[in-house]
């Protein structure tokens, strides 16, 4: 039977059978670091659905099941309507992706774009949390026609965490001689394309020679050896990179994104007035659709309160408040 199968198959995954010092055996639970559990994406969490995990965020959330990402217009009304008195359009979900709760976001972003291309509502501008993007996402998706408004990952050298000495931002990259020059003017010996994490980057490394005597090298590395090293990413995602950490510091930047705040009010909705925190089916495919019917329901309320004229709080309000709302409507 199916069921007696998923059983079995988390009693393996959880506990072993050990002999003890008396020869006996007992049954003792996995433990991660000596006996070894299976990676997040392939631990059954529950016997009664199979496509359920548990996952985290931060220190504090732990929970069962799935993750859903939500996609909406985010429209601002024209001047020219703010003065006429015409109200602007809804926003309205335009996708929806559910996968297991233990997919990264950074995964979510590519099928996201796809799904909005394929039914024509491809974004000139996508605005997203830091979770989402990556160099390559963020070139690859300017080369569709859509500008990713998303904080970048910063620079993790040891230089800009203590914000001290010279980051990476102090290097001046010579892409078609395939050298490094820095702050002090001395230029790169080893220039190494290589694989990491599955993504190209490139290696580069100063001389001993020329880093040992500068004047300059308590500011640049604490290295054992004496010499600085960077990795870079390929030239599109590298300057992609820089770009975004320059513009998120600007004051213009901020104002925009703050536009992204938006979907966070929709999540809220979501779990207030659907409920979608809670899955009320098994298995991944059905979630999908329970998630699409939630987000359904979301659009005609907001479309029924844009024809009709009642728009909605964004505030808190009473029962006797959403009650009124009701037979008014």
């Amino acid at each position: 039977m199916e069921s007696v199968r998923l059983l079995r198959q988390i009693l393996v995954q959880t506990y072993y059978l050990h002999t003890d010092t008396r020869g006996r055996e007992v049954i003792k639970k996995r433990d991660a670091d000596n006996e070894g559990v299976p990676p997040g994406q392939l631990r059954l969490a529950s016997p009664y659905d199979p496509d359920a995990r548990w996952a985290a965020k931060g220190e504090d959330l732990f929970w069962m099941g799935y993750k859903v990402h939500l996609t909406e217009t985010c429209d601002t009304p024209a001047e020219a309507e703010a003065e006429a008195g015409v109200p602007a359009a809804p926003n309205l979900i335009t996708d929806v992706f559910t996968t297991d709760a233990t997919v990264p976001d950074v995964k979510a972003t590519a099928p996201v774009q796809r799904r909005l291309a394929e039914h024509g509502v491809k974004p000139g501008e996508h605005y997203l949390d830091s979770g989402y993007p990556s160099a390559d996402l963020i070139t690859a998706a300017l080369k569709r026609g859509t500008r990713m408004v998303t904080p970048v990952l910063l620079d993790h050298s040891a230089q800009a965490k203590a914000h001290a000495g010279f980051d990476k931002n102090a290097f001046a990259v010579d892409w078609r001689a395939r050298q490094v020059r820095c702050p002090a003017g001395k230029s790169s010996a080893h220039w190494n394309p290589v694989k990491q994490h599955g993504a190209d980057a490139i290696v580069i490394t100063f001389s001993v020679r020329s880093c040992r005597p500068c004047p300059f090298q308590a500011q640049c590395t604490s290295s054992a050896l004496g010499r600085r090293m960077l990795t870079l990413r390929p030239r599109e995602p590298h300057e992609a990179l820089v770009r975004g950490r320059a513009e998120q510091k600007t004051e213009t930047w901020k104002a925009k994104y703050a536009l992204r705040a938006g979907v966070e009010g929709t999540i809220n909705q979501a779990l207030d007035v659907t409920g979608m925190r809670r899955a009320r089916y098994r298995g991944l495919p059905k979630v999908r659709l329970q998630h699409a019917f939630s987000a359904t329901a979301l659009n005609v309320i907001r479309l029924d309160a844009y024809w009709t004229g009642h728009d909605r709080h964004h505030t808190r309000s009473s029962r006797l408040e959403h009650l009124a709302y009701r037979l008014t409507a």
